[in-house]
């Protein structure tokens, strides 16, 4: 039977749940991190196959390492680009790195997740109504590898890149994941203090909206490699605030209609994430003044800082030519925007 949630213990085991859910969604920070690498250094297809249990183990003997670099070679990347340029074994094993500690992070991420929850369950320590979100989670959890998989295959036989859309459903389903994550908890350090779930506003509504059209974006940015599309270099004004010399960039091919060019032209992609980003600061702007109305400064200060980081990150990428640096903390802060976007919508529409 679970404990009544007003009791002291119940309180307890939701703030025990709550930091095991914060520190999940921080790994989950990490594993963006580590795909952005993984994506900037081309590293995404070094591992050919997906083993969930033996992969763990990287190769462990030369040997080992030219299976694996064997079945890399057969792949369009290796054909077409990397084999022409002369790939050494030890360039293999740089890009075989990122992939494999990707990898071994997200399945990191299903231990720290499904072990704890397992423990909370044996115990009765999880709270009236949350055993089927916290279910739903793990299931998120299992379809982010089931995507990540699926990604991966769409660059091993046709193409030297995976599809730029898979990208995006990849780490659209690992922000939707931390939204979540950062949610429930909330919500259960809520019920500590006799609060109900939050309810999502209208408002609250728009900006998680607005700030997922942007990741969308931005995955199709980092997807179709068009960072780079902008011309120009440090500090140059030909990269940013404008493209190639104009604001209204030139080359945009709508030849296969207006839908496809949404999605797949890389001026009209970079165009749309740079300039909708604006819109979503005017809206996370207006949610900041209703948390600073309803006594929520730190929620509203977090959301300040979140965005105009990252603004300030974007164009610094932009005018360096996508240093792989300077677009993993861009690929960081972006997840912390959502986040604090998150909490900003939790905020506003707390009860209780």
């Amino acid at each position: 039977m679970e404990p009544h949630s007003s009791s002291p213990s119940a309180q307890d085991n939701a703030r025990a749940i709550a930091r095991w859910l914060f520190a999940v969604a921080a790994l989950v920070c990490l594993i963006v991190v580590v795909g952005g690498i993984t994506r900037l250094t081309e590293s995404g297809l070094s591992i050919t196959q997906w083993k969930p249990v033996t992969g763990v183990v990287p190769p462990l003997s030369e040997a080992a390492w030219q299976r694996e670099f064997e079945a890399y070679k057969q792949i369009p990347q290796y054909v077409e680009v990397n084999g022409p340029a002369g790939m050494s074994l030890a360039q293999y094993k740089f890009i075989y790195f990122w992939e494999w500690v990707h990898r071994l992070l997200a399945r990191l991420a299903g231990v720290a997740f499904a072990l704890p929850l397992a423990w909370f369950w044996i115990r009765g320590s999880i709270p009236a109504g949350y055993k089927p979100r916290l279910l739903a989670l793990l299931a998120l959890g299992g379809l982010q590898g089931a995507v990540g998989w699926w990604m991966v295959t769409s660059g091993l036989s046709a193409d030297v890149k995976v599809s730029h859309v898979r990208l995006a459903a990849h780490l659209g389903v690992a922000l939707f994941t931390l939204g979540a994550l950062v949610w429930t908890a909330l919500d259960l350090l809520g019920l500590r203090e006799g609060r109900q779930s939050a309810r999502l506003t209208r408002l609250g509504a728009v900006a998680l909206a607005t700030v997922a059209v942007q990741v969308l974006y931005g995955a199709l940015v980092a997807g179709m490699r068009a960072g780079p599309v902008a011309g120009g270099g440090w500090f140059s004004a030909n990269s940013w605030p404008l493209m190639q010399g104009s604001v209204w960039p030139e080359g945009i091919d709508w030849s296969m209609g207006l839908s496809h060019a949404l999605f797949n032209d890389p001026f009209l992609v970079h165009f749309i994430h740079r300039w909708w980003a604006f819109v979503v600061v005017g809206v996370l702007v207006a949610l900041a003044r209703q948390l600073r109305a309803l006594g929520r400064r730190d929620v509203s200060i977090a959301i300040h800082c979140a965005f105009g980081t990252q603004i300030l990150l974007g164009v610094a990428t932009v005018w360096s030519g996508v240093a792989l640096w300077l677009a993993v903390l861009h690929q960081l802060t972006g997840a912390l925007v959502v986040a604090s976007a998150v909490w900003g919508a939790h905020a506003t529409g707390r009860q209780g």
